[in-house]
């Protein structure tokens, strides 16, 4: 597993990190979410030994990331922010070094070199030197160097980072399959990354966590949880009557595109009472959606709620 106790990063008197504990068991993937400057990335440095913590401890696979460097980073992949790489160095080569510096077989680099250039399908790139390649690429020859030595752990700082669409769909494919035998830490501000990867997420802002939940069990927290949004002819004629079905809190017309939705009490389940109504009034609908609830939404009131005492008496 990967573990973090009261972890602290502080650079003179500005607290980059501020006691960030979470534990993290095999065949899970943790969404480490937060805006930018939230300490993600130091967080994910101090786990993987680029950083030495201030304070506080952390582990990897049972090797503390302080006491015992070396046994962490060999159970270890980590894509860093940004993904940096010997600009110079191709593809093929970088992955080559990468092996020697793990010391990997000739055997098992050539096995292994050839698994994750075909997952990442690296192939047309392989003997192009790294600096001319795409955002995208780059980002991919960075994720084959975090798995080639097939590691217990991988923490991800932003993976998708510059992919195109199907390019994530790829890697997120990747992610789940082999999270099945591993622990992964995906670090990153991508809401959509939660819901398609993550069995739980935890939220980060000036340092310190804020959220460590499920990501059904946080958007559980939004207005829209069991909101029910409609498009309808004429929305203004229907607003009141919708105001007064039971446990309705508020009715809400969007201006942009004239959708209506109905906004449940705290607790309250609306939607077959509001079907009923609509077949009372014979309103013609032609598209109905019961919402789950909006990360997003969550996400910013988290993030913005406990703001720090100086800054709320600026």
């Amino acid at each position: 597993m990967i573990e973090t106790r009261q972890l602290c990063k502080r650079y003179g008197e500005f607290t980059a990190v501020d006691g960030v504990s979470f534990r993290v068991e095999p065949g899970h993937v943790l969404g480490f979410l937060g805006p930018n400057g939230a300490g993600k990335s130091t967080t994910m440095k101090m786990l993987a030994g680029f950083l030495a913590p201030s304070s506080g401890g952390a582990s990897v696979c049972g090797f503390d990331v302080v006491e015992q460097p070396i046994e962490a980073k060999r159970v270890l992949g980590y894509l860093p922010e940004g993904a940096p790489s010997y600009g110079e160095m191709t593809p093929l080569g970088f992955l080559r070094f990468i092996a020697e510096v793990r010391g990997m077989s000739a055997a098992d680099t050539r096995r292994r070199t050839d698994e994750v250039v075909g997952r990442l399908q690296l192939e047309r790139v392989l003997e192009q030197p790294i600096d001319t390649l795409s955002k995208g690429f780059k980002r991919r020859v960075g994720l084959a160097q975090a798995i080639l030595h097939d590691p217990r752990a991988l923490i991800l700082d932003e993976p998708t980072d510059g992919l195109d669409p199907n390019q994530k769909h790829e890697v997120r494919s990747l992610i789940q399959s082999m999270a099945r035998e591993r622990t992964i830490i995906i670090s990153t501000h991508i809401l959509e990354e939660v819901h398609a990867v993550c069995a739980r997420a935890v939220i980060i802002a000036r340092g310190r966590v804020l959220a460590d939940d499920t990501p059904e069990a946080l958007e559980a927290r939004s207005r829209y949880h069991q909101a029910v949004s409609l498009t309808v002819p004429n929305p203004v004629a229907l607003k009141d009557g919708l105001a007064r079905i039971e446990g309705v809190a508020s009715v809400e017309i969007d201006p942009q595109d004239g959708r209506i939705t109905a906004f449940p009490r705290r607790g309250e389940r609306i939607l077959d009472r509001i079907n009923a109504f609509l077949g009372s009034q014979q309103v013609a609908v032609s598209e109905m959606q019961l919402e789950r609830g909006r990360l997003d939404e969550v996400f910013r009131q988290i993030t913005t709620q406990a703001q720090p005492a100086q800054e709320a008496r600026a």
